[in-house]
């Protein structure tokens, strides 16, 4: 349904639209809103979000349609106006134009007229608020679908691709928020949120820097992939600068303690398997990827301490040549049966 609003001094012509466009108001295809004026006009703009067009006499008391039409694009950048007049010369005709009326119909009114200019001026109006929907859901997309997966559906047969899975070489970081948890229960949630994104905010930022993917958040980590030439190198360089971001942060106060953020990490390279995992049943798939190189990335994350890298022997053989790494010796990772050697990446 179109919410139109008349504008015009003449008392009858109220009665005369709801005559002349009774069937149609019945069918829910119009609604009309009066005013006898453009000052009662942008009071009703204003009532009513929903406006999609005006139709607007010129030569009104308090506040005449010229001057109402200079200031609709403050009131509503999306409203069209339809000039509805007995001033049919060119002058008016060129000053409405001017101050931004999408068409112009002279009185007395052919209303099977005006009811096509009313059509071509709706068609236009929701064009207008369909691209603008479109433009807010593909920004709010951008916020929660990597950039990756969207350039992806861009391509042909992206379709048919989705279920497909790959083996592929990469490296994979986790960098935890240390001790986030705790100040959660502390400290209302606004600022919960606002301090946590804030931190994920520089870490990304390092991750983008070096040509990382974000494959997700995971409550207060955020899981890092990889991938091309010297991915492991640019892993560790991410790492060590989001390490850097992090330490830089002034402490923060939260309730009765003062937060001062760390990050411990962990970074595994290797084989892997990327896909879309999740339920199709439901609906919700994650592009992911998962193996034992990204279970024990995060492993190593978990037994990092405040400040630390950690990386496992396998890839401190490929890293030693490029970073300065300390070995910590043996520890007990969460599901793994040996002792597995660990170093921490110094710079």
């Amino acid at each position: 349904m179109a919410k139109i609003l008349v504008v015009d001094d003449e008392a009858d012509l109220e009665l005369l639209v709801k005559q002349k466009f009774r069937r149609k108001i019945r069918e829910n295809v119009y609604e009309f809103i009066f005013a006898a004026n453009g000052a009662d006009a942008l009071e009703k703009v204003k009532e009513h979000a929903d406006i999609d067009m005006i139709l607007s006499d010129i030569n009104m008391p308090i506040m005449d349609g010229l001057t109402l039409l200079s200031h609709l694009p403050e009131a509503n950048p999306l409203l069209k106006a339809v000039v509805v007049s007995a001033y049919g010369d060119m002058q008016n005709i060129r000053m409405a134009m001017n101050r931004g009326a999408f068409d112009f119909v002279f009185k007395p009114v052919d209303f099977d007229d005006l009811d096509l200019t009313m059509e071509k001026t709706i068609l236009h109006v929701k064009q207008m608020q369909d691209t603008l929907k479109a433009i807010k859901e593909n920004n709010i997309l951008k916020m929660y679908v990597d950039e990756n997966v969207l350039n992806f559906m861009g391509h042909k047969g992206f379709e048919e691709s989705l279920l497909k899975n790959e083996v592929l070489n990469a490296t994979v970081v986790f960098l935890d928020v240390v001790g986030f948890t705790a100040i959660t229960e502390q400290v209302p949630a606004n600022e919960v949120v606002n301090l946590l994104n804030s931190l994920f905010d520089k870490v990304v930022q390092e991750v983008i820097a070096q040509g990382g993917v974000v494959d997700k958040f995971m409550g207060d980590a955020v899981m890092a992939v990889f991938k091309g030439e010297h991915h492991l190198d640019r892993a560790i360089d991410a790492a060590l600068a989001a390490k850097a971001r992090i330490g830089q942060q002034e402490p923060a106060p939260m309730g009765d303690k003062v937060y001062k953020p760390e990050i411990s990490i962990g970074i595994n390279t290797g084989e892997m398997v990327s896909g879309n995992i999740g339920s199709e049943s439901l609906k919700r798939l994650d592009y992911t990827v998962i193996g034992d190189v990204v279970n024990t990335a995060q492993r190593l994350q978990s037994a990092a301490k405040p400040g630390q890298i950690l990386i496992n022997e396998a890839t401190y053989q490929k890293a030693k040549e490029s970073f300065n790494c300390e070995m910590i010796g043996e520890v007990v990772l969460k599901n793994k049966v040996l002792p597995m050697t660990v170093y921490q990446v110094l710079g």
